[in-house]
């Protein structure tokens, strides 16, 4: 199984403290990778907030084929961080040649389009790089978004933590909003893009579980958007109907539950909504997803969410003291970074609950 979990500060963190809840649910996943995604940055990516990020993983030929497309496209370069490696014998990591984390500026014609445009266009740059480097096997693109950074590795996490030195909390690398997975995608091929958490145009999302109608999902997302792509997890399903029902249909976030996992036609019937409800039902039945499920995820604005399936297989609980609230699969990472929470207030959900966190941490349960 994977373990998930997130952090949501009023201070920014460091990856550290992702780590620290993440490792003690080792004996959930199977070391085989770990992967985070930070929003809302701050230390060397503090002042580049509006300027598109780019995370990549490459070797040295694709970094030269990036850097050509970059230059081609009109895109100027303002800010980079290269992480501190620690290489050594006897690490479990399947090392790239170069990992790229870069601020540019947008191309002089689109400094004054719409957000809306500058948003599409990012997201077709990043889909032209994924192109490109698959076409010569040069390389993972894994988000291309201002105020965002994702780290995507195959191997032990505590290896991997070390090779990138991500214990040293020296406040260059930090965040208000972390989501992160421990294990790779070891029920399919073992790629990097299938490392949870996902993302796309703003949208994060990490998932634990398994999606049994993943190919059906999938035939009828391909001709949703352009920008659902890779399917290499079942777990995308999840984000790509997030990011349709959120920001293509405009739909509040709490529709996603219904989407996903809809209410028995019995239970239609009973509420006084259920008109509407039978139509997103009959409308968007291909996005139902079957099977134990639980997933996270982060929303543009900064909010973040929960959810689980309808079995309830697949737990969460979130925590919080202070001015963090994290979430985990497993209640010995809260007691890792949190212990001195009262355990008595943590959120245990429901399979008709979605946990809602607003960017001042107050939390909402929405009973679908």
């Amino acid at each position: 199984m994977c373990r998930i979990g997130s952090i949501k500060c009023l201070e920014p963190v460091q990856p550290a403290m992702a780590l620290r809840l993440m490792l003690p649910q080792q004996e959930g996943h199977d070391n085989s990778g770990f992967a985070l995604v930070m929003q809302d940055l701050e230390g060397v990516f503090g002042h580049y907030k509006d300027k598109p990020l780019l995370s990549l993983a490459c070797t040295a030929k694709g970094l030269g084929l990036v850097d050509d497309y970059m230059e081609e496209k009109g895109f100027v370069q303002v800010a980079q961080w290269v992480p501190d490696t620690n290489p050594r014998d006897g690490l479990k990591i399947e090392v790239m040649q170069r990992y790229v984390f870069r601020n540019y500026d947008y191309p002089e014609i689109y400094r004054y389009r719409t957000q809306k445009e500058r948003e599409e266009f990012l997201l077709d740059t990043r889909l032209e790089l994924r192109k490109l480097l698959e076409e010569h096997n040069g390389g993972y693109v894994y988000s291309f978004w201002p105020d965002v950074l994702t780290l995507k590795e195959i191997g032990d996490p505590g290896d991997i933590a070390e090779y990138f030195d991500l214990w040293k909390e020296d406040g260059r690398l930090c965040a208000r909003n972390i989501v992160a997975q421990c294990r790779q995608n070891t029920n399919y091929g073992i790629v990097r893009y299938a490392a949870h958490p996902f993302f796309l145009q703003g949208y994060t999302l990490c998932a634990n579980g398994e999606n049994t109608f993943f190919t059906r999902n999938t035939e009828f997302q391909k001709n949703l958007h352009r920008g659902y792509v890779g399917f290499e997890s079942d777990s995308q399903n999840l984000l790509y109907t997030l990011h349709y029902v959120h920001r293509e249909l405009g739909w509040p976030a709490r529709y996603v539950k219904h989407v996903l996992t809809p209410l028995s036609a019995a239970e239609v019937r009973e509420r006084p909504d259920g008109e509407a409800l039978e139509m997103i039902r009959e409308s968007l039945s291909q996005l139902q997803i079957n099977g134990p499920n639980a997933a996270i995820a982060l929303l543009p604005d900064g909010k973040m969410m929960a959810m689980c399936d309808s079995k309830k297989l697949r737990p969460i609980v979130a925590g919080q003291h202070g001015n963090m609230l994290a979430m985990a699969s497993e209640v010995c990472g809260l007691n890792a970074i949190l212990p001195e929470r009262n355990p008595a207030n943590d959120i245990y959900l429901n399979e008709r609950e979605m946990l809602m966190v607003d960017n001042d941490l107050a939390a909402s349960r929405w009973l679908q």
